[in-house]
């Protein structure tokens, strides 16, 4: 009896190493398979021509009611699915499919109307944005009936591939780069952060050729003024009208009125960087700047003041020497 308790206590050992030789290799071949699975990713992420800013040869017809996706991609309200709550960032986010299955990232809360507005003003002067509409009400199943939505398009066609930085990026000497950081104070966009900015991979881009987009995806930060976490403002019409634009100019640099965070992107802009874009945006007719503001669901009195700012900013671009 003791030899055959001796024998089962080695068998019972033996069995229990090949165990934990099976378990480790598995677990080094899991890791191993973890790893290439990684490689893999990192190597198949997609490639093509990194574009921010494309000449908008249509500026004085552009439709600023309906923004970049136009008449046709307007979300059908028929029929609303809620898919889960979006995590992140100020505002409240909703993931939806509409009446027709396309997804929507719905956003809730103060900054939908500046987030839509002045989306609709980026993509005027030719910079690639997301296709967002601002929906007055809606009623999304389980949170309730909303009013102001932003709804921003996800296409199955476009991969969203990461955020780009402001202080590393291919466009960093070129005039739209420029002209965006100055577009960045023309709207009071106080929430510059690489968060806030996206990489967009577009198969077929304008040239028919794989497309990355570079865009700023999050603009609820506008319309209001630049400042301290106690004295900033979204979405607030008299504040953007109230508040100054450009300082002064010293040596061909123009000092811009800004208070928001990455202060230092925004010092050593040159009068011809920034006539750049007040040349474009001179373009723009009052009723197409009045239609940024109509499809973002202002009132009259608040649209007459976000259009007087814009139109009393543009001046002063192109009246800089």
């Amino acid at each position: 009896m003791f030899l055959k308790r001796r024998s089962c206590g080695f068998i019972n050992s033996s069995v229990v190493l090949a165990l934990a030789i099976s378990s480790l290799l598995f677990s080094t071949t899991a890791l191993a398979y973890g790893s290439q699975k990684e490689k893999q990713k990192e190597k198949q992420k997609p490639t093509g021509t990194p574009v921010m800013w494309v000449e908008p040869a249509d500026i004085q017809t552009r439709d600023l009611f309906h923004g970049l996706g136009g008449k046709e991609m307007m979300p059908d309200l028929s029929q609303i699915t809620f898919i889960r709550e979006e995590t992140g960032g100020y505002s409240t986010k909703y993931r939806v499919k509409d009446g027709r299955g396309r997804t929507w990232v719905a956003k809730v809360g103060k900054e939908a109307q500046s987030d839509t507005a002045a989306n609709r003003l980026l993509w005027a002067v030719g910079y690639h944005t997301e296709i967002a509409y601002l929906v007055p009400s809606v009623t999304i199943p389980g949170k309730g009936a909303l009013t102001n939505v932003r709804f921003e398009a996800r296409p199955d066609d476009i991969e969203r591939t990461g955020d780009w930085s402001w202080d590393d990026n291919p466009f960093k000497d070129s005039p739209e780069f420029h002209g965006l950081k100055v577009m960045m104070v023309f709207i009071n966009n106080w929430d510059i952060k690489d968060d806030n900015n996206e990489i967009l991979f577009v198969p077929a881009g304008e040239m028919g050729k794989g497309e990355l987009r570079y865009i700023i995806s999050d603009l609820g930060g506008s319309l209001g003024k630049t400042g301290s976490f106690v004295s900033r403002s979204r979405n607030k019409p008299e504040d953007f009208l109230k508040s100054d634009f450009i300082k002064e100019v010293k040596n061909g640099v123009v000092e811009l009125n800004y208070k928001g965070k990455r202060q230092d992107l925004f010092k050593g802009i040159t009068v011809e960087q920034a006539r750049w874009l007040g040349e474009r945006l001179a373009r723009l007719s009052d009723q197409q700047i009045m239609d940024a503001f109509r499809a973002a669901n202002y009132s009259t009195e608040q649209m007459q003041m976000l259009a007087e700012g814009v139109r009393w900013r543009i001046n002063a671009l192109v009246a800089l020497k």
